[in-house]
């Protein structure tokens, strides 16, 4: 049957550790504790640390996430040599050019940068494949630092490279607390990352933007006003930025479990032939940077939160190559499931399988919640990807298709260690899509199951959980 297609996907990482301070947590911490600003500089990385770090070389593309169990941790410590700043599917991106982008994605000027700031960024930019010249328009050419100063005395917020002064944001309004300084500084992080990897994705594949119909973002941010708190859209403005002139787009908001939630909306629109093609996009969590900060600083190391990560995907009809997605083997958490972990993992692995008579092991590779297990064992959070995947083998030793001391080696097989940094959204199983979708035209895998969950408890209007799968698997006319 005729399934809609994984047609390519981009990964990048933007290095900002000079907007860690503006993470939830270390903004709460350093109110409290102003001394706690200088730690936190002192324990940031610099861009080449960032760039040699495996798990961003595995999230990127340039290495398989398999090779990471023969790197020696932890990985912080042990950075690969000369490492590539570019992909196939992405990059890496340092702290003064992405300043650069958050202004020329900024269409309400809310955003000033230094003359000489902008002077020694815009070279760079120039040389940048996806920055246009219409970019460089937007990127002007920098006001004064006087005039930046003012605005910072006046209430906006300083935008730092190290120790020097480089810019700033201001409020979007005088009396409305959704569009603050700080908020506003989310959204456009956002939407410059996720516009990253919209372009990215389109260069990579030498695809018209405008042949996209429709953008859907899977974002964690609730852009709005004080009426319409978390009306969006996103997504449309990235597509404006991209290029996408044909393309409408819309938000969807589902916690950590919106990536998936939007693949299956995304196959369900191309199938139904609604849309011909649909790029889905996670733009980075800025909110989310130094989350586990007081873990890393604890155990003498660095603040590992200190990226923003964003991802695109294009789907489209079936072209008799690409993985497809099997629309018939979706998986979801339904109201009645429960909260136990075994009942999640029922309802997601187990019942779609069931239908079609598959067991556990005839799936190649599982994709779950592929935290690092760097950033959040030193928190006291665990190895998250781990724990899952003992979870779905413990549900194939019940089911009598595993076992029981095939438990230990389940991960090695059929998963694959945490290497995503933890933006929310971003580590629900989406970041193993680009290895899966080049495995499958390679012949090495057949089928992988990708499965997300969500915490809908944290919005305070229900106890319930979230979780949906789907499966991509090798298009029968390859």
């Amino acid at each position: 049957m005729s399934y809609p297609v994984v047609k390519g996907v981009s990964y990048i990482v933007a290095h900002v550790p000079d907007l860690v301070r503006y993470g939830s947590k270390p903004a709460r911490e350093i109110a409290k504790d102003p001394a706690l600003l200088e730690k936190i500089n002192a324990s940031l990385r610099s861009f080449d640390q960032a760039k040699n770090y495996p798990p961003h070389q595995a999230f990127i593309g340039n290495i398989k996430p398999e090779a990471l169990w023969d790197l020696e941790r932890p990985w912080f410590e042990h950075l690969l040599a000369d490492s590539p700043r570019e992909s196939a599917w992405g990059e890496i991106m340092p702290e003064d050019e992405f300043y650069g982008l958050l202004k020329i994605v900024d269409v309400f000027d809310l955003i000033d940068l230094t003359s000489e700031f902008t002077a020694i960024v815009k070279p760079k930019l120039e040389n940048h494949k996806l920055i246009h010249a219409a970019d460089l328009e937007n990127l002007g050419d920098g006001v004064s630092r006087e005039t930046v100063a003012q605005k910072i005395k006046a209430g906006a917020l300083p935008l730092m490279l190290g120790p020097e002064l480089v810019g700033c944001i201001q409020d979007g309004h005088d009396e409305d607390h959704n569009l603050t300084a700080d908020i506003l500084l989310e959204n456009l992080a956002c939407k410059a990352s996720g516009v990253l990897a919209m372009r990215r994705a389109l260069h990579s594949l030498n695809f018209d933007p405008a042949a996209i119909d429709f953008v859907m973002n899977t974002g964690e941010e609730a852009v709005g006003d004080r009426y319409q708190r978390g009306a969006g859209n996103l997504a449309k403005a990235m597509a404006e930025s991209t290029g996408c002139y044909n393309s409408t787009g819309v938000d969807i908001k589902a916690f950590c479990c919106s990536p998936v939630h939007t693949m299956i909306l995304a196959g369900g629109l191309i199938h139904s032939g609604v849309h011909d093609h649909i790029m889905v996009v996670g733009g980075g969590c800025l909110a989310k940077l130094g989350m586990k900060m007081k873990g890393h600083l604890a155990n003498a190391m660095p603040i590992m939160e200190d990226v923003l990560a964003a991802f695109a995907v294009i789907l489209g009809p079936d072209d008799g190559r690409n993985p497809q997605i099997r629309l018939d083997l979706i998986g979801k958490h339904a109201v009645s499931t429960g909260s136990s972990q075994q009942a999640i993992y029922e309802a997601l692995v187990k019942k779609p399988l069931e239908r079609f008579g598959l067991a556990i092991p005839e799936i190649d590779k599982y994709s779950t919640e592929l935290h690092n297990p760097e950033i959040t064992e030193p928190a006291g959070s665990g190895n998250v990807p781990k724990n899952n995947y003992r979870m779905i083998a413990g549900l194939a030793v019940m089911q009598g298709q595993l076992k029981r001391e095939e438990i230990d080696t389940f991960e090695l097989k059929y998963g694959m260690p945490g290497y995503s940094p933890t933006q929310g959204h971003v580590p629900s199983a989406v970041p193993y899509l680009g290895h899966a979708r080049e495995a499958i035209l390679k012949g090495e895998l057949e089928r992988v199951m990708f499965l997300g969950k969500g915490s809908l408890f944290l919005g305070k209007m229900t106890n319930l959980s979230d979780g949906m799968s789907f499966i991509i698997e090798k298009n029968k006319g390859q």
